[in-house]
């Protein structure tokens, strides 16, 4: 039975990633940090199967700790500040948790099994202010926010890592990817609860930024089969994981509203507060590579992604298992 270890095992992908490696018959652990408050609500369902450790991307010793007690055949490292417009607010901490993290993780690995296979999570927001589209393996960064930096500093040490100690390590540039599990601050998962809201009058208005960015949106758990996909190969590369198709916000919305039956042009309001101070516009992706070296290709298509997510917020507020 090969064991598993997930950073950031609570978040989005976590849960689903933990759920896949689960059906594949792994023994899964999960790295959580010491919070007040346990916030277990995506892994509730499947916590009795996994084991979960304390430790912290910002404290080495706890990984080398962390890593000689499980000895895991893989690891991977989705833990982060996730949120961009926070890393405006705590650019630092960003640096310490989404750069120098995987840095310590790499650190820990080498010192304790370099055999042990690394995933390091990738981000689409390393492109930023995209210098070609669509993006690939092969496209040159420029991030535009604290936590887009911080993701170039981790890919990079990566690859330094592997090229250095010959360590089986990948990344996975993700685009964006969402469900029904992702936080309300981020915007897909904030207009679908907003519909469900306004669908069930417990709101009457929806406030949004600017609606014509555009994003290449997928469902999280096709992305999660992909991160594993890529640590099975003979050898460790980068991939680029997306839909290959941009949708601009306002599109969103309109399927958001529309699977509601509602008219969003009488509830969305635009509102300057929600602007990024530097925008990425526009980021589409080519996983050519992807299909082609690991057969990998989405399931879930963007009409599918928008229903699945707003059919799940309107059953927890009709459930009552929603806090209104």
């Amino acid at each position: 039975m090969k064991k598993a270890l997930i950073t950031g095992i609570t978040g989005q992908d976590g849960s689903y990633l933990a759920e896949f490696l689960l059906e594949k018959g792994y023994e899964v652990h999960g790295m959580v940090r010491r919070a007040s408050t346990e916030t277990f609500e995506r892994i509730a369902h499947i916590k009795d199967r996994v084991t979960l450790h304390q430790a912290d991307l910002l404290d080495q010793l706890s990984l080398i700790s962390l890593i000689k007690a499980i000895e895991p055949d893989e690891i991977y490292n989705l833990a982060a500040m996730s949120f961009v417009p926070t890393s405006w607010v705590q650019p630092v901490l960003t640096g310490e948790f989404t750069a120098l993290g995987v840095t310590r993780m790499l650190e820990a690995i080498r010192l304790v099994n370099p055999k042990t296979k690394f995933y390091q999570a990738s981000s689409s927001e390393m492109f930023g202010k995209v210098r070609e589209v669509p993006q690939n393996e092969n496209t040159p960064f420029y991030p535009r926010s604290p936590y887009g930096v911080a993701k170039v500093y981790g890919h990079w040490i990566t690859v330094n890592y592997r090229e250095s100690y010959h360590i089986f390590a990948c990344s996975g540039i993700l685009f964006n990817h969402e469900s029904p599990r992702r936080g309300k601050e981020f915007v897909t998962r904030k207009i679908t609860d907003a519909v469900a809201r306004i669908k069930c009058g417990l709101a009457k208005e929806l406030r949004l930024g600017n609606l014509d960015s555009e994003r290449d949106w997928g469902f999280a758990g096709d992305y999660v089969r992909a991160m594993w996909l890529m640590m099975q190969q003979d050898e460790a590369e980068d991939y680029v994981i997306g839909s290959g198709e941009s949708h601009a916000v306002k599109e969103f919305v309109e399927r958001a509203f529309g699977a509601a039956g509602l008219d969003w042009k009488k509830y969305v309001a635009v509102d300057k507060a929600f602007f990024r101070p530097a925008e990425v516009d526009s980021l589409i992706s080519d996983a050519s590579k992807a299909h082609r070296k690991l057969g990998w290709k989405p399931e879930v298509d963007f009409k599918g992604l928008v229903e699945m997510m707003v059919k799940a917020d309107i059953e927890r507020y009709t459930s009552g298992n929603a806090v209104k």
